[in-house]
Formats: structure tokens, sequence, C-alpha cells
């Protein structure tokens, strides 16, 4: 149900390159979005995120090294998003070589793409290979009014058939729902969901709620940061959660 990989995540920083096709007005908006959230300075100044998801993960993200902590229950993997190297380890015991520790080694990529996106989608609007389109004003669930704004995306990502309609609130200028279509040509969405409690963690906003419209479902773990404990990146067992 969750595994929603989008459009390819860019490491370390955010850059500015729409696909040439989208609509002026969309990526004005977009513009508004990323000042809102913290600006492109505010982004490349942060260097740690780290975040719970659905199904009992959490992760911390090194953006300037790509390297890449993630866990479950007693599963723990220590992966560089660059070299596409690392160890999976069960209980502490390393279980890199085994088919169940190759099987997760092959998945870090893609689910790395998958659950950053459900963190950071704003800042990457206007991403390399997204188009961007204007679809009118509208209003979210809440009943906020918002400009409507669809996302496509040409030759990146692990899933570029996907479509995104994401609505964003006119009065604040931040994102405010977002729904999720597997197939550009779906008529209707998988999903519709809030993206809503934004909080300030250092230069940035981030928010946690992700809520469906009669049921509740949020982040509960969600901290940028400028440094970590040492050794969380590469601990062979779960971690404190980073606050």
């Amino acid at each position: 149900m969750f595994a929603t990989a989008a459009s390819g995540l860019l490491l370390g920083c955010v850059d500015k390159g729409p696909d040439k096709a989208s609509d002026p007005k969309a990526v004005a908006i977009a513009d508004r979005v990323l000042k809102e959230m913290g600006g492109r300075e505010g982004w490349d100044a942060t260097r740690y995120l780290a975040w719970d998801f659905f199904g009992g993960q959490y992760q911390i993200w090194d953006k300037k090294t790509g390297d890449f902590h993630w866990e479950k229950d007693t599963l723990v993997a220590n992966y560089n998003l660059n070299s596409k190297q690392g160890h999976v380890y069960s209980r502490g015991k390393d279980v890199s070589a085994t088919p169940a520790g190759k099987e997760t080694l092959d998945k870090l990529t893609p689910l790395w793409i998958n659950n950053s996106y459900w963190l950071v989608m704003p800042f990457k609007l206007e991403d390399p290979g997204v188009m961007l389109k204007y679809l009118g004003e509208g209003k979210t669930m809440d009943g906020a009014p918002a400009d409507r704004l669809q996302l496509t995306f040409t030759k990146v990502g692990v899933t570029p058939d996907n479509r995104y309609q994401v609505l964003v609130n006119r009065a604040t200028g931040l994102v405010d729902e977002w729904a999720y279509f597997p197939k550009a040509a779906d008529p209707e969405p998988a999903f519709r969901r809030r993206w809503n409690e934004y909080v300030r963690h250092g230069q940035i906003l981030l928010a946690s709620g992700r809520s469906e419209a009669d049921k509740p479902s949020r982040f509960d773990y969600v901290t940028a940061a400028q440094t970590v404990p040492e050794g969380t990146m590469t601990s062979t067992t779960p971690v404190a959660k980073l606050k």
C-alpha cells in the first residue's frame, strides 16, 4: 500500500530545472513553495534528515555523504547511496551475504527514493525531469482555497509513469494536500492525503501529517540536524531516535 516510489531525488541539493514544457504559472507557485519551506539555501545547509515511515521503518539520511541508515524492527542497514554499497544486520549480526540480506541491499535505493519523497516532496517540485502543469483553483479536503498543480516525470525515478496532484494553500504558499496516481492516465488517485503539521527544523520546514480524509496518519519522528551522535550511521543495532 505504501510502496509508492516517485521521481528520483538528487543527492545533496535542490536543483532548479523542471521540464521546459512546464507551465510558467505552475513553476511560479512551486517557487513560492520552495521559498516558504526555507529555500535552496536552507535545504543545502541542512545535513541530516531523520524520519519514521509506515510499517515500522526509521531512517537517517546524510545529504552530504549519501550515507543512509535504515531500520525496521531488529533489522538494520548501513548503505551509501552513491556507491550502492553497504551492510545489513539482524540483531547485530552481519547478514549481508544471505539471500535476505542481499534482497534488502537491492531494495535500499528505491526504498530511499520512496520514503524520502514522502518527507521532502515540496523541495523536489523543480527537479530536472519534473513537468509541472497548473490545473486551476480548487479547495483542499478541509475547504482551504488552493492552487492545484500536476506533476509528471520524464525519464527520472524508478516509476516515471506516476502522476501527482499537489494542492498549494493560496494563503500560506505551502503544500496542504497531495494525490497519487500510479499511472499518469489513471482517472482517479490511489490515495489523497493531507500534507500538514508543519514544524520548523533549523532553516527548513517539514510536515508530519499525512492523514487521509477520515483516517489519521502522521510521521512521529521527523528531525533535521547538522550533527548526529558518533557511531549513529554505522550502528549495527537500532539507534535512539534523533531529536
